[in-house]
């Protein structure tokens, strides 16, 4: 392997296995597993084993996964929550109506109507 001279560009950007990827640089690899890309010659490309390549494509499928079943139980929580509101509203009212009806019969038969007498 030559020796790489300062300003000069590398031969292969894009590989990279040794350091750190980040989560993005990571998603763009199984990106193109997903998109049908053959596993050896992405590992080759980037410089990753196949076997680390396969871990990022199963981490990324099931964290998808737990995050499209959590938006299900989001919306199911507050769809529960509107309607707990909704029951809550109609609970309130129904108290209010029987305080009425219990001042109004305690009141005599015409409430707190009285005669100009």
């Amino acid at each position: 392997m030559s020796r790489q001279k300062p300003g000069e560009a590398s031969a292969s950007p894009s590989r990279g296995g040794t350091g750190r990827w980040s989560a993005k640089r990571k998603v763009s690899v199984v990106l193109e597993l997903l998109r049908g890309a053959d596993l050896e010659s992405v590992s080759r490309r980037h410089g990753v084993t196949a076997a680390k390549l396969s871990a990022w494509r199963d981490e990324c499928l099931a964290g998808g996964e737990a995050h499209l079943k959590s938006r299900e139980t989001h919306v199911d929580d507050e769809d529960t929550r509107r309607l707990k509101n909704v029951v809550a509203e109609q609970a309130i009212t129904t108290e209010l109506l029987r305080e009425k009806i219990r001042h109004l019969e305690g009141s005599g038969p015409l409430g707190w109507w009285r005669s100009k007498r």
